[in-house]
């Protein structure tokens, strides 16, 4: 399983009120999650009349797939109308096959529980 993340800045020079970032911001999210197999959160400072933060996050059990989402996210947010893509940092996280990378998982529960009888068997 892979987790890919994306933090995406744009700086919006029209905006004068919280109301203008917001119809920026929410046009980019809502064009994201029409077109994309993503989540979308705005993030950080949300109360700046100019500068927005966006998260996006994929997850596919192919590495290769999340990166093609994520650039297709990011050749979105270059477009953005009445916006400036200021920054982009991206990252993709493998966790094992299925998940089982993941620490507490239900799957590391069975694992210790079959270790604990193939113990008592011996």
């Amino acid at each position: 399983m892979f987790v890919g993340v994306a933090r995406f800045v744009l700086q919006i020079p029209g905006a004068r009120s919280l109301k203008d970032r917001r119809r920026v911001v929410k046009s980019f999210k809502d064009r994201l999650r029409s077109r994309l197999p993503v989540a979308v959160a705005e993030v950080g400072d949300l109360e700046r009349y100019q500068v927005a933060t966006v998260a996006v996050s994929a997850i596919s059990n192919d590495s290769a797939r999340c990166s093609e989402t994520l650039s297709a996210a990011t050749g979105m947010a270059r477009s953005v109308a009445d916006a400036v893509l200021a920054d982009v940092a991206t990252e993709i996280v493998s966790f094992g096959h299925g998940g089982s990378g993941i620490r507490g998982g239900i799957e590391n529960v069975l694992d210790e529980i079959e270790r604990a009888r193939g113990e008592e068997e011996s």
